[in-house]
């Protein structure tokens, strides 16, 4: 039997402004052509990008129901949700907007918590190029840091310092 390989998905790439010059319809619109769930699994250590996050379909979503307090589901796993907005500057693209959301799901009653009014307003806040991660645990920060850094070095390098020094910690 042939193996399946694992279909690699990279972060939307920036795509040429639709409205650009004309100033009719949809100008000063937000675009979703640029961001990009990441969705961190802090037990398993590890990050990857998943577009099904974008309607509440990502792997980890699927099949749970999400309750409203953490209380509810007290033996579930951790992940964070981070929205990756991606801009160009003369230099080269960056990592323009990162902004992270937690969630817990414990697969084994299929319950989760999440707050999806925080989830769209970060995704938000991410287009419109915030970086929103301090409040991230250490090993979250590492994680999400490691997983930028190797999905393009320049990238990282061109970003925001604030991206940066918040995710230190």
């Amino acid at each position: 039997m042939e193996e399946k390989k694992k279909k690699s998905i990279g972060f939307n790439i920036i795509k040429s402004d639709p409205t650009e010059g004309h100033g009719g319809f949809g100008v000063g619109a937000l675009s979703l052509d640029n961001v990009s769930p990441v969705i961190i699994d802090v037990d398993a250590g590890e990050a990857v990008i998943d577009v099904g996050a974008m309607h509440a379909r990502s792997v980890v979503e699927k099949g749970i129901k999400f309750l409203k307090t953490k209380e509810e589901v007290p033996n579930a796993k951790p992940y964070w949700l981070v929205w990756v907005t991606i801009d160009r500057k003369q230099e080269g693209p960056y990592y323009a907007g990162v902004t992270a959301c937690e969630m817990t799901v414990d697969r084994e009653i299929r319950r989760g918590y999440k707050s999806l009014p925080e989830h769209v307003n970060r995704m938000d806040k991410s287009i419109k190029r915030h970086i929103i991660v301090d409040h991230m645990d250490s090993r979250s920060k590492g994680i999400l840091t490691e997983f930028l850094k190797n999905h393009d070095a320049g990238m990282w390098e061109r970003s925001e310092e604030k991206l940066k020094t918040d995710l230190q910690g």
